[in-house]
């Protein structure tokens, strides 16, 4: 019977705990964000949440990119090879720079009908495309951050992505309260604001985790590039795409498959996209956790393989699968007991509440799925098994849970609600699927 080891718990603890509280910030600004835009009315919340889905397509090429660094940060070092490394990082900084601002004007200049496609309203079509221009327009500061901050993971330095999310999640509320309503002289600008504190805060965040490379005798240092006079290579590029191309396909179709649902949301009428918007921003919070443990097992699996300790590897999985599970019935007593509370807080409307009520009551299922399946997925990753990452999600995110959205929600004519059930076919899928290629192992024998 397998048995936890005292210091690997501890150890993985020590990790994970810097990653989980910046993930949960960052999901937490999230849902303060829907709270302050609710004061604008229920109808703002709902514009927002339409601007979700092709935010995150939109940053797909980039999360991908970011598995990659991570995962090839870790594995080198376990190698102990800072040069190549530094190579790789240098190769990927430019990558993403080009990248993101080439697709940041493509998304302003069509924001009109993508946002229309994603199922808006007149109610919600003007502000939800005001405020996806000027997310999308300011992407750039956000993908230098997340980018930074997945090398500095892959390098262990959870407690420095960890600050610079805190940073940036403060200055987004702060902002926030001065701009959306108008307080202390500065003008009430209303969704506009919202969105203008969004970026201000990636701009804020981009710079100190730049800084935070900023040091010589850091695994990952821009310095250290300079000196050695590093220069981005091919052989770079060629292993970042070797990683992340499978899992850029994986996020496209799974934005796909989330955003269909998103559509099937929108089409239930304002109201329920509201409460839908506020259930997702809630899962996020749940999210943050499988989140922070996924890249705490992404440092650590890549760095034990990296070193040649196979079965470490798979112990610090199982570490990490533990943790989470205790940290799933926690929330999902939580989320049970405090469902109507919630709701409260974003709506005056006993409608919404109704149906915000009820979604919670499908995310405490969710959650138990979602914490697991996220650990076991990032498990797959930081040891390069991409691939099948990417074809269990597209199966359980683009097939599974569109299907079953459509069919509780449509056929079985179970409205939002049936729309969820959706969500817990997709995460029971991707739960089945990652826990039975993790349980495999021959995710230990594949060379990055």
């Amino acid at each position: 019977m397998f048995q936890y080891k005292k210091e690997d718990i501890s150890k993985t603890l020590n990790m994970a705990w810097p990653a989980m509280l910046e993930s949960f910030f960052a999901a937490f600004a999230g849902l303060v964000d829907s709270l302050m835009v609710s004061s604008l009315g229920y109808h703002a919340v709902a514009a927002v949440g339409l601007t979700t889905q092709p935010k995150f397509l939109g940053l797909a090429l980039f999360i991908a990119a970011n598995v990659a660094i991570s995962a090839l940060v870790a594995r080198r070092n376990g190698e102990g090879k800072k040069r190549e490394a530094n190579q790789i990082f240098a190769t990927f900084l430019i990558f993403i720079v080009a990248a993101s601002i080439m697709l940041s004007v493509l998304l302003v200049v069509f924001a009109d009908p993508i946002i229309r496609l994603c199922g808006s309203e007149e109610l919600t079509h003007d502000s939800a495309v005001l405020y996806f221009r000027i997310i999308m327009g300011g992407m750039i500061f956000n993908v230098i951050q997340m980018g930074v901050n997945s090398a500095q993971r892959g390098a262990g330095n959870t407690r420095i992505t960890m600050r610079t999310n805190l940073v940036s999640n403060t200055v987004n509320i702060l902002f926030n309260y001065l701009l959306i309503q108008g307080h202390f002289g500065f003008p009430a600008l209303g969704i506009r604001g919202a969105a203008l504190a969004t970026v201000l805060g990636t701009v804020v965040s981009s710079i100190m985790s730049v800084m935070s490379v900023w040091k010589e005798d850091n695994f990952i240092s821009i310095p250290y590039l300079l000196k050695e006079k590093i220069m981005p290579s091919l052989e770079a590029l060629k292993n970042i795409i070797k990683v992340g191309y499978s899992v850029f396909a994986e996020q496209v179709l799974m934005r796909i498959g989330f955003m269909l649902t998103a559509i099937m949301a929108a089409d239930q009428g304002t109201s329920a996209m509201a409460a839908h918007q506020v259930g997702m921003n809630i899962m996020g919070l749940s999210f943050s956790f499988g989140d922070g443990l996924q890249a705490t097992a992404v440092a650590l699996i890549g760095y034990s393989l990296g070193a040649k300790q196979p079965e470490q590897a798979k112990q610090y999985g199982k570490t990490c699968r533990m943790i989470g599970g205790v940290i799933s019935v926690i929330l999902a007593a939580i989320y049970f007991g405090g469902a109507g509370a919630l709701m409260r807080l974003f709506f005056e409307e006993e409608e919404i509440v109704s149906i915000g009520v009820s979604i919670m009551h499908v995310i405490i299922f969710v959650v138990i799925l979602q914490i697991a399946q996220v650990i076991y997925m990032g498990c797959l990753r930081g040891a390069g098994d991409t691939l099948y990452t990417a074809i269990a999600s597209t199966v359980s995110v683009t097939i599974m849970r569109t299907l079953g959205s459509y069919f509780f929600g449509y056929i079985l004519n179970m409205g939002i609600t049936g729309i969820w059930f959706g969500v817990i076919a997709d995460q029971l899928s991707r739960f089945i699927l990652a826990n039975i290629r993790f349980r495999q192992g021959k995710w230990t024998e594949i060379k990055i």
